[in-house]
């Protein structure tokens, strides 16, 4: 028997892709009957309320408060035993609600993550794809998973409810999910991939200055989650042991460059050595890359590297600062 599924939505200035993203949801080949739509408008100031409204679905309005907010303020209107997540910005597939509930039908298991898409041209955009890709390869290898994403996400109800939800003191979308995944992993739940339940993501980011931004952020708030789950910053299901070695070399190279200037020739050893060796980690990506998109394999390094830099000084900056 299909299970009751709300769907939530939260919206913020969404306007230009809250339209899509409805239709998509409304579009499904799950039962009518089975599903309802809530769409939690996060305090918008264009016409995000006016789309949402051309809709049938549940529309509820907060000042304000971030995502994490929103979407808690959704399942407590919530009428279904599964919950799914889905972010204003992406069109679930046609199947979508049906693949994200297919896993629940082991009763073991208490969360879902799906898969991201993007049909994005810009070089930028399509090498966030195959970081994705890279992911999405280590998940499938897992038996059980440790990190549910909200841009296709799915929880059983009662669960999320006595979890108490998203942490509401993260105020934007970065790493609410991480810390909820990461509490469920800690209780032993079981949390299950299923690369099948696809949406496409209208807006990775597709300029280098802020796909850079994006994951400063994304290193300061993972460092706010690592320190209060600090054995995960060793390993977990979905973040690459390379990324960690590339993070550290690349801290390590911009410091050897003055040292360079200065001591000689030990200080350009020690640069040539990091650059190197960061290089030798790019290796596996760049296996994936030229595999899944042959076109971005030539940046890939020199977006390695940035996004390794990014990473290292937003964690640095959330150690100081937190």
């Amino acid at each position: 028997m299909l299970p009751r599924v709300s769907v939530i939505v939260p919206a913020y200035n969404s306007e230009n892709t809250i339209g899509r993203c409805l239709s998509a949801i409304e579009a499904q080949d799950y039962p009518l009957r089975l599903f309802e739509v809530i769409v939690v408008d996060d305090g918008s100031r264009d016409s995000t309320a006016e789309v949402i409204k051309q809709h049938g679905v549940k529309y509820l309005w907060q000042t304000n408060k971030g995502p994490a907010t929103a979407r808690n303020k959704g399942v407590e209107q919530a009428t279904g035993e599964i919950i799914l997540f889905t972010d204003a910005d992406c069109v679930p597939e046609k199947n979508w609600i049906r693949e994200m509930a297919r896993p629940f039908d082991d009763k073991d298991v208490a969360a879902v993550k799906g898969a991201y898409r993007t049909g994005q041209k810009e070089i930028v955009a399509r090498f966030c794809q195959i970081e994705f890709e890279e992911r999405f390869e280590m998940l499938r290898r897992a038996s059980s998973i440790d990190m549910i994403d909200t841009y296709s996400a799915g929880f059983r109800k009662d669960i999320f409810d006595k979890m108490g939800g998203f942490d509401t003191s993260f105020p934007a979308a970065n790493n609410e999910d991480t810390e909820l995944s990461y509490r469920m992993s800690a209780k032993g739940f079981k949390m299950a991939f299923n690369p099948n339940a696809v949406v496409s993501h209208l807006n990775h980011p597709a300029s280098i200055k802020r796909y850079a931004r994006i994951k400063f952020w994304r290193g300061y708030w993972r460092m706010v989650v690592y320190k209060k789950f600090p054995d995960k910053m060793l390993k977990d299901t979905y973040t690459p042991q390379t990324l960690k070695f590339q993070t550290l070399l690349s801290l390590l190279a911009a410091l050897s460059l003055p040292l360079s200037l200065f001591i000689r020739p030990w200080g350009g050893i020690l640069l040539t050595a990091a650059l190197a060796l960061f290089f030798l980690t790019t290796l596996p990506f760049l296996k994936i890359a030229l595999f899944k998109d042959p076109l971005v394999a030539p940046f890939a390094p020199a977006l390695l590297f940035l996004r390794a830099v990014s990473i290292g000084t937003g964690a640095l900056w959330g150690t100081i600062r937190r």
